[in-house]
């Protein structure tokens, strides 16, 4: 049985920034993270399309938490510690520059999560983390003030345990044990496949700034529309599959969206046509896109109206005018199943909220027993925030573990 003062399980984000901020902090404790996995960091290199999405430019902790569908409430006193700005400064005392890009996302300079991973390698290093491969949790047991925990490679003991594997269904298995309650994990962002003739073989189109709603529920997000070979991606549709997890999973990933290409309501579209009825009379509809739409959308939109690559403006009948402004303001799509978004595995689940201090991101339930990241039943949409959820819980975990 080997001792130590803190046990970190999962080497990711979480776990190596815990490890890290406890060592800075208090740098007598002896200190190990196990990690099932060959190498750690995994996921940290390839987010951001391997980039790494550090965090994302939001310095207010009321609007931060607008973008967590799960865990808003609770991260609101949490991020009035430590958010954004602490990140960034955190980085870059350890030698790490950070740069903001026009959407609001935060990454190294050198555009490569390497530069991430080196630092908490280093770190890490210096402070005399061990961290320790290939060693799968078996069994997490609890005895007096001591856990015990086995893995496939030999038995430890700690007086405090950190808990951040991310999503994980074994130690979820395990904390239920510890009369932790589970919430049901489904995934979180994912892209529609949608197979439709209006937008097969135009895969890259973007529409800049769309409202997508899924019809029969109270859903819907605005921002940018990409069109992909499987179906539709892009902010807007990402923002949808986050907020709606768990209703998309109970509909088995089978509904319908309806799609405002343009942002504008139907009557006000369909004025907005009649006055180009007149003004491009001789125009041939098909060739000249209107409300800033890509060409080949605005193409793919008109001939489902029910005209030809021929039809001039003047020839549209009332029908045709009418169906222009469904296509552009209200079209319907259905979905027939999703698609991992990159490699962003994102799951809502996990350690039931009600459970834990969010002063200290201690369990209420077993003292000692500490959670960060998403192990917890938190999850956010795409552009750094989810990394932005594991530094904050991991830092506030740290301050208490260390003391």
């Amino acid at each position: 049985m080997i001792d130590k003062d803190v046990i970190i399980i999962g080497g990711g984000a979480a776990g190596f920034f815990a490890a890290i901020n406890i060592a800075e902090l208090n740098p007598k404790l002896n200190i190990v993270i196990l990690e099932r996995g060959k190498e750690v960091l995994t996921k940290v290199r390839v987010s951001g399309g391997g980039r790494c999405n550090v965090t994302h430019a939001e310095f207010i902790p009321q609007e931060l938490v607008n973008n967590y569908p799960r865990g808003d409430k609770e991260l609101l006193g949490p991020f009035h510690q430590f958010m954004t700005g602490d990140t960034i400064d955190w980085f870059e005392k350890r030698g790490v520059e950070l740069k903001i890009e026009e959407d609001g996302r935060i990454f190294p300079v050198t555009d490569s999560s390497q530069t991430i991973i080196d630092c908490f390698l280093s770190a890490a290093k210096k402070n005399g983390v061990e961290v320790l491969l290939n060693q799968a949790v078996k069994a997490i047991e609890k005895d007096d003030s001591c856990y015990k925990i086995e893995t496939n490679q030999g038995s430890f003991s700690t007086k405090k345990i950190l808990i951040a594997t991310g999503s994980n269904p074994k130690i979820w298995k395990l904390l239920e044990n510890f009369g932790h309650t589970i919430s049901q994990p489904v995934p979180s962002l994912f892209t529609f496949n949608i197979k439709d003739e209006r937008i097969n073989d135009i895969p890259g189109v973007v529409a800049s700034n769309v409202e997508v709603k899924v019809l029969d529920t109270d859903l819907w997000s605005e921002g940018p529309l990409l069109i992909t070979h499987w179906g539709m991606s892009a902010p807007a549709i990402l923002k949808l599959s986050a907020f709606g997890a768990l209703e998309l999973a109970k509909r088995d990933y089978k509904f319908q969206i309806e799609v405002n290409f343009i942002r504008i309501p139907f009557d006000d579209c369909l004025d907005i046509l009649k006055g180009l009825k007149q003004h491009l009379a001789k125009k041939i509809v098909y060739k000249l896109a209107q409300f800033d739409l890509p060409k080949r959308l605005w193409q793919k939109l008109v001939l489902a109206s029910g005209m030809n690559e021929d039809t001039r403006w003047a020839d549209l009948n009332k029908e045709q005018l009418e169906n222009l402004a469904n296509q552009l303001t209200s079209a319907v799509f259905n979905v027939e199943g999703k698609s991992t978004f990159k490699e962003e595995f994102v799951t809502a689940g996990g350690v039931h909220l009600k459970e834990v201090n969010f002063k200290t991101f201690e369990s209420k339930i077993n003292k000692n027993m500490y959670f960060a990241g998403e192990v917890l039943n938190i999850d956010a949409i795409t552009g750094g925030f989810n990394f932005q959820n594991a530094w904050t819980g991991a830092y506030i975990a740290a301050q208490n573990i260390s003391s």
